[in-house]
């Protein structure tokens, strides 16, 4: 864990559990959301590959 993440939590630490809740909720709907972008890109390369390799292949098919 970096120092800077420490610190936030340190002084997370010391808000009220309703705040500490609340924080923790927002914290974990980015990471969620982060890993669903990631994910996104990911597939979105993926069918750009495979788009490509179709392409290329029909080229090549018509000039066979």
């Amino acid at each position: 864990m970096t120092k800077l993440l420490e610190e936030a939590f340190a002084k997370a630490s010391k808000l009220p559990r309703w705040e500490q809740d609340a924080l923790a909720a927002m914290i974990l709907e980015e990471i969620a959301d982060n890993q669903q972008w990631k994910e996104s890109c990911l597939h979105t390369q993926e069918s750009d590959e495979w788009l490509a390799k179709l392409v290329n292949d029909a080229l090549q098919a018509e000039h066979a």
